[in-house]
């Protein structure tokens, strides 16, 4: 499938809040223009079926999913029912977001052939949608002969995006999906790597490069303040800078500082370890500050060729506050800017 044309800017929302908030956060971003609404699909947080279908229901136009799911905690069969469930509610706005997990292991759960497992998954979720009954064998997952859905679907074939970082989950990416997205990056730098690493999957199924729609997702802290904005941002980005340093290779952040964040982190003193990070490696991994510097960091991902930018959570000091000035302030001066 083909990623759609043109850019999009989205809203990446954490599931943690109350019934009724995600109506309302939903009603907010599409009344401002925003184009997909993901929920995180973090472990431990609220699974993201709950609120993706409230938000289905107050909305008309966004699009809808999940970033991501994963094939070791939810058998591709039960991903099918829910993405054909959101995509039922959504009257066909949903798309199905899968990756390999994180922090699984804190569960007990191993992780192995992630890309085969990976590519698997998506093959036993299309062809269910699809209504194909004539089985499937596969490294990790199969389908006996005859197994079929019970169940009516909206559309046989939502967009797939893959969340990965590394070169074989891009390629994955680039064989069989409309979207590959990066979580945890602000970088513009990452947009070319991304593409190189999806080309090669992209030719050996013969696609283009330019039909996978590469999205940049990250922390997102917006205010008028933007003194305030940025150190609750620095926050946020140590607590999980030991994971992306390592992913970004054009990042260079020192081992040292990374080791120190983390120390601080693991004691449980996540504001210290916030004061750490400099001001260049914030931006790498998080938007913030004022509405214009927000701006500013996504422009610079639309210039360098992301088809997608997604402002994560906890988009401001507030999440209503957030998400109204990333609505009424930072999305005015990217559609002037695209226009």
């Amino acid at each position: 499938m083909s990623a759609p044309a043109g850019v999009e800017i989205g809203l990446g929302i954490q599931s943690d809040k109350r019934p009724g908030d995600y109506a309302r956060l939903a009603r907010a971003a599409e009344a401002h223009g925003f184009d997909v609404l993901t929920v995180f699909g973090d472990l431990m947080f609220q699974p993201p079926i709950f609120p993706l279908l409230e938000m289905a229901g107050a909305t008309s136009r966004v699009r809808l999913g999940a970033a991501c799911l994963n094939p070791y905690s939810m058998a591709p069969y039960e991903i099918a029912g829910q993405l054909a469930a959101l995509d039922l509610a959504s009257a066909g706005r949903a798309y199905l977001g899968l990756a390999r997990g994180t922090w699984l292991g804190a569960v007990g759960i191993e992780q192995p052939r992630p890309i085969s497992a990976l590519g698997e998954a998506a093959e036993v979720v299309y062809r269910l949608l699809g209504g194909r009954t004539d089985g499937f064998e596969g490294r990790v997952f199969r389908l006996a002969p005859g197994v079929a859905l019970r169940y009516p679907v909206q559309r046989p074939d939502p967009p797939l995006l893959i969340g990965a970082w590394g070169a074989q989950g891009a390629a994955l990416a680039g064989r069989i999906a409309a979207e590959i997205k990066v979580g945890g990056s602000a970088n513009p730098a990452m947009v070319a790597v991304m593409r190189d690493r999806l080309r090669a999957g992209a030719e050996s199924a013969g696609r283009s490069v330019n039909d996978v729609r590469i999205v940049l997702g990250a922390v997102t802290v917006v205010d008028r303040d933007g003194a305030a904005a940025r150190a609750k941002a620095r926050t946020e980005v140590a607590m999980y800078l030991a994971v992306v340093a390592d992913l970004d290779p054009t990042a260079g952040v020192p081992a040292d500082l990374v080791r120190r964040v983390t120390e601080l982190v693991d004691q449980g003193e996540h504001e210290a370890a916030g004061r750490l990070v400099p001001d260049d490696v914030l931006d790498l991994f998080a938007f913030s500050g004022t509405p214009e510097q927000v701006a500013a960091q996504a422009q610079a991902l639309i210039d360098a060729g992301v088809g997608r930018v997604e402002f994560g959570t906890p988009h401001g000091l507030t999440d209503d506050g957030g998400v109204d000035l990333l609505g009424g302030a930072v999305l005015p001066l990217l559609r002037r800017e695209t226009a």
